[in-house]
């Protein structure tokens, strides 16, 4: 991708829109993103027509121009060179066409009930062709895709004497500012840069993205040409209003951003704007350009995940015929965004227990500001962005995700309860085994632990901290007790017992009460855990 002064905010909001796809498509998020790439392949291609009509304009202006001054020969040789350029931009577009079209049938072409590529995901024919066989040692179409667009920005170079000094568009990861530092991607070719393990829907994007570099190019060397034979002053024969958006897609709680202005607009016209359907009205500029921002609201999505919107607007200016009002409406959808819940357990959550999950909205990018409410449980938001704490109290947890005071979603989950601790007899450091039992004399005390259960142990280890508080010790021989003794605490010496005790006699122990110690060092009585009851022989 490469950006560029010339570039409008709408064509660097499209580009930032790729690369963040992209980025998310490396992550392997949810494939509810791939659906994405085919809203940015639109757009781009959207704007690649607009572009190119704008650069029809600038030749039209230029072959007028030449024709006005007399068809002098110093402006013939200028326009056989815009001639040049047209010709060789065709040229580009109908190879990268052609890519596109080999692509489909490549990759299984189109569904005829749906629409869509029948391979979205696949990736692996897409690379063979694109990239080749590395152990056949073929190099793929991309690679000549690759000399093809860097001779055809290398010949507007020359034909615009190396003064714009134009980028060229096949470049290595290595001299990218994106990728040149990243480990991962910075020894890739631009081959392998834009075609490896990408899917096929992803890689018409990638296409579509061409097309836009190479019509942004064609118009750079355009003007310069334009400029040459003064065709770049600006011959109006109408008025009209005009609305450009940097994106009609934009995911809820990011900015939509658009501009209204006059297509005849000058530094001397002062036109009013007013807008409705978008809080914060218009900011006007020197040049009587009308800037329009607001938060796009989500909410009654489709079955996609989109919503439809609309603003309108009115320009009015003073002509000499009279003030003239000009009305705008544009639509625009709100997409709606991916939340992505990162957890040790993250299908259901444990109740009266501090569930640890990290939140994220990649579709926000830096702008995610997260906020969290629930209803069946406790929020407590962590010290990291997307970190939220949530301390059910309820069977179902409804958790809604907020940025910026805008609703981004909710997320629903199950709760279990707490599972039981095992109750295990020790002596010392080791536990008693209760059919061998023990010797009478030298079981001189008792820890009885209480062991949490494995899974719930590693999932939330600060909420599985469990002790026996109270139990009661018996000596018992045969129908009758000799000596009964209560204990406080897992810890119990029972010397006085040991002391009484003969061969054959047992010891009875009953639970009394355990204690649970969550993440916030409160502690609870677990409940059906009384009266549990252990007997260990003596001998």
């Amino acid at each position: 991708m490469a950006g560029g002064a010339n570039e409008s905010p709408r064509q660097r909001m499209i580009g930032m829109m790729y690369l963040v796809l992209t980025a998310l498509l490396a992550l392997q998020v949810s494939n509810a993103v791939l659906d994405k790439f085919i809203f940015i392949d639109q757009a781009l291609q959207q704007s690649t027509k607009v572009t190119q009509n704008t650069n029809q304009n600038i030749f039209d202006g230029i072959t007028t121009a030449v024709t006005e001054s007399g068809s002098r020969p110093k402006d013939v040789a200028v326009l056989d060179k815009a001639k040049q350029i047209s010709k060789r931009t065709g040229e580009m577009m109908h190879e990268l066409e052609d890519v596109r079209i080999q692509l489909t049938d490549k990759t299984g072409g189109i569904d005829p009930e749906t629409g869509r590529l029948k391979a979205e995901k696949d990736y692996d024919k897409l690379m063979l062709y694109m990239i080749g066989d590395a152990t056949k040692g073929t190099k793929g179409r991309g690679y000549d895709l690759a000399d093809k667009l860097n001779a055809y920005v290398d010949e507007l170079n020359t034909l615009t004497d190396d003064s714009v000094g134009i980028e060229r568009i096949a470049r290595p990861a290595s001299e990218q500012e994106l990728f040149k530092n990243d480990p991962d991607q910075m020894k890739k070719d631009w081959v392998q840069l834009n075609f490896d393990h990408t899917p096929t829907v992803a890689a018409m994007t990638i296409i579509s993205e061409f097309e836009q570099e190479v019509a942004q190019r064609q118009g750079t060397a355009m003007e310069y040409l334009a400029k040459k034979v003064g065709a770049d002053i600006p011959k109006f024969d109408k008025i009209i209003a005009v609305a450009t958006a940097e994106s009609s897609v934009v995911a809820a709680g990011t900015k939509y951003r658009a501009q209204m202005f006059l297509a005849a607009s000058s530094s001397t016209a002062r036109p009013k704007m007013s807008v409705s359907g978008a809080a914060g009205g218009v900011k006007m500029d020197s040049e009587g350009v009308g800037s329009i921002e607001f938060t796009a609201q989500g909410g009654n999505y489709d079955k996609q995940g989109n919503s439809k919107r609309t603003w309108k607007g009115n320009i009015s200016l003073r002509l000499p015929t009279g003030d003239t009002t000009f009305p705008v409406t544009q639509e625009y959808t709100v997409v709606k965004p991916v939340i992505q819940i990162r957890s040790a357990s993250v299908s259901a959550l444990y109740l009266n227990c501090g569930n640890e999950l990290q939140v994220d909205v990649p579709a926000l990018g830096t702008i995610y500001d997260p906020s969290f409410s629930a209803a069946g449980a406790e929020t407590i938001k962590g010290a990291k962005k997307g970190l939220v704490t949530v301390v059910p109290n309820r069977a179902k947890v409804a958790l809604t995700v907020s940025s910026n005071g805008t609703k981004i979603g909710v997320e629903n989950f199950k709760v279990r309860k707490v599972p039981k601790p095992e109750i295990v007899p020790y002596s010392g450091n080791r536990p008693i085994n209760l059919k061998q039992g023990a010797a009478a004399l030298s079981l001189r005390s008792l820890n009885m632990k209480a062991i949490a259960e494995t899974d719930f142990a590693a999932f939330l280890p600060k909420d599985a901290r469990y002790r026996v508080s109270k139990y009661v010790v018996t000596l018992a021989r045969g129908k009758r007790a000799v000596k009964t003794m209560n204990v406080s605490g897992p810890t119990g010496n029972i010397s006085g017992l040991s002391q009484k005790a003969k061969p054959g006699d047992r010891l009875v122990i009953e639970i009394k009460e355990v204690q649970r110690m969550n993440f916030k060092n409160r502690t609870e009585t677990i409940g059906g855990m009384s009266n549990k009851i252990f007997t260990i022989p003596l001998n």
